[in-house]
């Protein structure tokens, strides 16, 4: 069994030397997926904006690694502040759907811009329409 990188377009993630993902199997494995639009500036709006763009970002890596996020198994939520933790939920009921993934949300001093307030992590099934 061989590890595929995931790229996606654009690729924030390149001059960082990490993939956006490695699938291995029949298991995708993404990256944490913050905030940023496609020149890699945060979006405004606060933390529910972040985290839409967050949760846009992930569908974009799963759908580029052929899976979906109906197909996520497990997700890491960090976040800069638990007081966010009622929009994490909402957000989760706007992209999830049941059965929802297995999840953990924790809170962090900071991420790898200080402007980032979420960022999402997960594990993901893929479906080969050739198997």
């Amino acid at each position: 069994m061989t590890r595929q990188q995931l790229v996606t377009t654009p690729d924030n993630y390149a001059p960082f030397l990490l993939s956006q993902g490695i699938r291995h199997g029949d298991l995708l494995f993404i990256s944490g997926q913050a905030g940023a639009d496609d020149d890699g500036k945060i979006v405004e709006g606060g933390f529910r904006a972040q985290g839409r763009q967050a949760f846009a970002n992930l569908r974009r890596a799963l759908e580029a690694g052929g899976s979906s996020l109906h197909d996520v198994i497990k997700v890491t939520i960090f976040v800069t502040d638990m007081s966010n933790f009622r929009d994490v939920v909402e957000l989760r009921r706007e992209f999830f759907s049941a059965p929802y993934p297995a999840d953990t949300i924790a809170e962090v001093r900071g991420l790898y811009d200080p402007a980032v307030m979420i960022e999402i992590e997960a594990i993901a099934a893929v479906h080969d329409e050739e198997k």
